[in-house]
C-alpha cells in the first residue's frame, strides 16, 4: 500500500473538515469530528492545524485558490468576455453540483462567521486569489470595450449576487429545474447588465 504524504493528509483534513463544518456547522463541529473523519488522532491533526480558526482560515484560502485559478484559466482564452461569462457560470455551477462543500463553506461559514477571519483574514485577504482573477476578467472586458468601465465592487457584487443567488436558491432545493438548466439565461443577464452601452 502507497505511503500517504503530509500534503495528501493536509488535503484529507481539508476536504472533511469542508464537509463537516458546510454539514454540522463551524461552532458544532470540533477537532475530534475532523480528526476521526480523517482516521487519525487528535495530536496528529495538530501537526498539520494548529488551531480550528487556523484550519477554517486555511479552507477559505483553498476555496479562493481553486476558484481562482480556474478563472485565470478562462481569462488566458482568446475569446469574448461574453463567452468568458459563460464559462465563469458554468464553472461555478459546476462547482455546486459537484462539490457543494466549498459552495456551503463559504455561504454558511465564512460569511456567517466573521468573527472567526477577522484576524488575518480581514476584508479580502483570505479570497484575494479569487478577487484579483475577477478584476483582471472586468478590466479585460472594459479594455476590450465588451464591458463598461465602473466601480469594481458594483461589478462584483452583481456578479456574484446572481451567482450566489442562484448557488442558494439550489442548496435550499427551491429550484424547479436543475441548476445547469440556468446557465444560459444567468450568463445573458449578467453580461446585459455588465456589457457596454
Amino acid at each position: 500500500m502507497p505511503k500517504v504524504t503530509k500534503e495528501e493528509k493536509k488535503t484529507n483534513i481539508i476536504s472533511a473538515a469542508l464537509k463537516l463544518f458546510s454539514e454540522k456547522g463551524f461552532y458544532v463541529t470540533t477537532i475530534p469530528d475532523i480528526a476521526q473523519k480523517v482516521g487519525m488522532s487528535v495530536g496528529n491533526f495538530y501537526n498539520y492545524f494548529s488551531s480550528k480558526d487556523i484550519l477554517a482560515k486555511e479552507l477559505v484560502m483553498y476555496i479562493s485558490e481553486y476558484l481562482g485559478e480556474n478563472i485565470r484559466l478562462i481569462n488566458e482564452k482568446d475569446i469574448s468576455t461574453e463567452k468568458k461569462i459563460d464559462e465563469i457560470v458554468s464553472m461555478y455551477f459546476n462547482m455546486a453540483d459537484n462539490r457543494p462543500e466549498m459552495i456551503e463553506y463559504f455561504l454558511r461559514v465564512y460569511l456567517s462567521n466573521r468573527e472567526v477571519f477577522g484576524n488575518g483574514c480581514e476584508g479580502m485577504i483570505c479570497v484575494s486569489a479569487f478577487v484579483t482573477e475577477l478584476m483582471i476578467f472586468f478590466d479585460n472586458g472594459v479594455s476590450s470595450g465588451e464591458l463598461q468601465d465602473q466601480d469594481f465592487f458594483s461589478a462584483f457584487g452583481l456578479f456574484m449576487g446572481y451567482l450566489g443567488g442562484m448557488v442558494f436558491l439550489f442548496g435550499e432545493k427551491i429550484l424547479p429545474e436543475p441548476l445547469n438548466s440556468y446557465k444560459k439565461s444567468i450568463s445573458t443577464n449578467i453580461y446585459n447588465a455588465l456589457k457596454a452601452r
